[in-house]
């Protein structure tokens, strides 16, 4: 797809939706973008001024960048940025722009500010030092990511490829899996190019990343939570949040005393992050929907997080 095809489809967005914008949503869009723009900094400022100074890589795109640039020697932000337009236009061709318009503003600006720290050179730390530069990437890009994906945005990156690979070759795998796949491989390739050590350091940093993002997005109070939901499309959602999130989803039938109609709430429970994921697909399905979350104290019985009905104390 050309430059000129995606202006216009650009254009031909607002035009349909112009009607849609007041003044109250023009406030939020701005405030968006001035956080993202910030959390794009934050992270790139995590890849240029510590990973890439400290010959450390990650999973994701970031990863395989990292990857190829071991062997064809070119500016990380230019490679990325190339990288980040072909998932792009791969995600609009076969996933529909719906998809793609969530990762475009991320897209445009992340790399911008990728450009901007190479040319400025900075770098946090005085000297070469692999674990603590570990340690600071996962925090800092993590709390860059984190204010990203509170605003609802997301990254072009593994997690767009792991949506078009689920949805053109394994319906019957969820999401979830396929990403955790793709950035074990990376991980496992960058062992290959750059050692074992820096291997196991991009896991230590992946996994400081992910709770890093939890605690900016949820806090620090409940690891699990009830998410409730009364839509129009129950039987898509349910079947995305069985599937794709792999947890239980209950039925509870309802009555609304305004309208006086009967209806389905689907109920589950599941981890902050995982109602971050379900909240920002019924977003891209369902705009009417209504969406309720509840922090849980303690859950006893089968699943992901939940306590042993076994365990005396």
């Amino acid at each position: 797809m050309t430059i000129k095809e995606l202006i216009s489809k650009l254009l031909q967005f607002v035009r349909v939706n112009k009607k849609k914008i007041t003044k109250e949503r023009l406030k939020k869009l701005s405030f968006n973008l001035i956080m993202v723009a910030i959390g794009c900094a934050i992270n790139a400022f995590a890849t240029i001024g510590i990973m890439i100074p400290n010959g450390l890589s990650s999973g994701g795109l970031t990863g395989v960048v990292r990857i190829v640039q071991k062997f064809i020697y070119v500016d990380f932000s230019i490679m990325y940025y190339c990288g980040a337009l072909v998932i792009f236009s791969i995600c609009w061709l076969l996933l529909g722009f719906r998809e793609a318009r969530k990762i475009l503003v991320v897209t445009i600006l992340y790399p911008a500010f990728l450009v901007l720290f190479e040319r400025l050179g900075f770098t946090l730390l005085q000297e070469k030092d692999t674990i603590l530069a570990a340690i600071y990437v996962g925090v800092v890009a993590g709390v860059g990511a984190g204010i990203i994906f509170e605003r609802g945005f997301s990254f072009g990156g593994t997690d767009t490829i792991a949506k078009i690979i689920r949805k053109k070759a394994l319906p019957f795998v969820s999401l979830s899996q396929i990403l955790l796949v793709i950035d074990a491989g990376v991980i496992i390739l960058s062992g290959f190019a750059f050692g074992r050590n820096i291997a196991l350091y991009a896991l230590v940093t992946q996994v400081i990343f992910a709770k890093t993002v939890e605690i900016i997005m949820f806090g620090f109070d409940s690891k699990l939570v009830q998410v409730e939901i009364i839509t129009n499309l129950h039987d898509e959602i349910a079947e995305y949040i069985l599937n794709d999130i792999g947890r239980g989803v209950s039925n509870i039938a309802i009555t609304g005393v305004y309208t006086g109609e009967l209806r389905t709430k689907i109920m589950t429970i599941c981890s902050p992050r995982e109602s971050m994921l379900i909240k920002n697909y019924i977003a891209g399905v369902d705009r009417k929907a209504f969406i309720s979350v509840i922090h849980v104290e303690s859950v006893w019985g089968t699943g992901s997080g939940f306590g042993s009905l076994s365990d005396k104390e």
